[in-house]
């Protein structure tokens, strides 16, 4: 199993009709195959300053890289991520 998580920080105003519009938009990537337990998540800790999660997991290695190489994905990151994302942190972890 792989937890995908990535945080991140909008370009967009905190409560904008923008950053409701991206996370909206988000939930188009919970429809690809494979995406397991898809969360959107607003971040609440002092201690960083990035403002939300997403967390998704995948069965395995192959289906987290169908995911990645998959169109509606492939799209998003191209036509909102890469434009309204400041910046993230990408994690991808796997049981032990």
């Amino acid at each position: 199993m792989i937890r995908h998580s990535v945080i991140f920080v909008l370009k967009h105003a905190r409560g904008s009709l923008q950053e409701k519009a991206f996370l909206r938009d988000a939930m188009v990537l919970k429809e690809i195959p494979g995406v397991k337990k898809f969360e959107q998540l607003r971040q609440v800790s002092k201690k960083n300053d990035y403002e939300f999660g997403f967390s998704m997991e995948f069965a395995d290695q192959a289906a987290y890289d169908a995911y990645d190489a998959h169109p509606k994905h492939v799209k998003f990151v191209k036509e909102r991520w890469e434009r309204e994302v400041e910046r993230f942190l990408e994690i991808d972890y796997e049981l032990i």
